[in-house]
């Protein structure tokens, strides 16, 4: 059995033995074959025949003063093979005393980490390059951030004009809701950001696993993922810069872009609330701003999802279609969230009026998107709702009309 305990140890681990004054009396296969150097080279010849000139002389000092004093040294070592390779053990070096207590020789039990010292030294040169990356991202945003800022403080000055040139009370409150509709669309930039850095956080995490695991390819797959969520965030900043963009001039633009639009902004809401959408979708073009489309159909999906929240559907369904209907582009976004009693539907495009908690809306949304439709569009929002199934029809004609 002793025969046995010796052989398990010697094939599972790098074992040598030396004399009192380092030099080498032992060694197994294993050390032969970490170092590279045959049993006829190493017997005889000085341990610090593996040693790495980078190693601190303090290392071997304390080694030494440890041995000397009859206690058990641990360490993990860099060491240089015969071909110039660098390899790294986990080294126990053990005193062996005879019966007066005096040391004969040296007995070191090592085992490899060279895999793990490099992965943990690859890991931290990638952590280290996506915290440049999160340093560049951060710089953006605050670039971002300030162009919207602006871009609020242009919207604000038009505003007043606007109100200046007509004192009618509606048009003044449709200029207001547009306002509070940049809160909401500001708010929506910290939705889209809350999931990806929650991904974000988990992937790096992964990735230490991954590199305890000595998984080399998941750390390559899980470090892409990362650049790509960070690259997908940034993205999410210059799509609401491009919306925002203050270009008010109308021009004909394809319905079926503006309402893609609308779902590719918030494609992270749909996701987590998983909501499945369904499009049949004509090309058809009309004369206007495609961001005020964008904007209304942004607000009908948001108090879809709102609905479906609160009413608890758990099968979430929204149906867009768009199509050519006498001489009127006639979009339809129909969802099977519960519906809309029937006394509400007459006061849903009212200012204010909402059916949410005060936490969760001002009923601004509907209203304003009834202003944009006939206002911007000369055209119309109406809905009707039946048997849990609500439908928002906007019709926008096709032939320019001259303001």
């Amino acid at each position: 059995m002793l025969k046995q305990y010796k052989e398990a140890i010697e094939k599972s681990n790098i074992i040598s033995k030396t004399d009192v004054a380092g030099i080498i009396t032992f060694v197994n296969d294993e050390f032969c074959k970490i170092s590279g150097y045959s049993r006829e080279e190493l017997i005889g010849a000085n341990h610090n025949i593996v040693r790495h000139p980078d190693v601190e002389e303090s290392k071997f000092k304390l080694l030494w003063e440890t041995i000397n004093a009859k206690e058990i040294y641990k360490d993990t070592v860099k060491n240089l093979a015969k071909d110039g390779s660098i390899f790294y053990v986990n080294t126990t070096v053990i005193p062996i005393l005879d019966e007066d207590e005096n040391i004969v020789e040296f007995v070191a039990i090592r085992y490899d980490v060279t895999k793990e010292v490099f992965y943990k030294e690859e890991l931290l040169r990638r952590e280290l390059e996506l915290q440049e990356l999160n340093r560049t991202l951060e710089k953006r945003v605050q670039e971002k951030t300030k162009e919207l800022e602006k871009l609020n403080v242009t919207l604000h000055s038009r505003v007043k004009k606007e109100i200046a040139k007509n004192e009618e009370k509606r048009q003044v409150m449709f200029w207001q809701s547009r306002l509070a509709s940049l809160g909401e669309m500001l708010a929506n930039i910290a939705h889209q950001w809350r999931q990806p850095l929650t991904e974000l956080n988990l992937t790096i995490f992964n990735m230490k696993k991954a590199a305890f695991n000595e998984d080399e390819e998941e750390v390559t797959k899980l470090y892409g993922e990362s650049k790509n969520i960070i690259k997908n965030m940034s993205k999410t900043i210059d799509d609401f810069t491009n919306f925002f963009k203050p270009d008010k001039d109308k021009e004909p633009f394809s319905v079926s872009d503006s309402v893609r639009e609308a779902i590719s902004l918030l494609e992270k809401l749909i996701t987590t609330e998983m909501i499945a959408i369904k499009m049949d979708l004509h090309e058809i073009k009309v004369l206007g701003i495609s961001n005020e489309l964008t904007q209304v159909i942004i607000n009908l999906i948001k108090n879809s999802s709102d609905a479906f929240v609160q009413n608890s559907i758990l099968i979430r369904e929204i149906n867009i279609t768009a199509k050519e209907e006498n001489g009127y582009a006639l979009i339809e976004l129909q969802d099977n969230a519960g519906g809309i009693k029937e006394k509400s539907t007459y006061k849903v495009f009212e200012p204010y009026f909402t059916t949410k908690h005060a936490s969760q809306g001002t009923g601004l949304g509907l209203f304003m998107s009834k202003m944009i439709c006939e206002k911007g569009m000369h055209g119309s929002l109406d809905v009707k709702s039946k048997k849990n199934i609500t439908t928002f029809s906007i019709r926008i004609p096709i032939e320019p009309i001259n303001d």
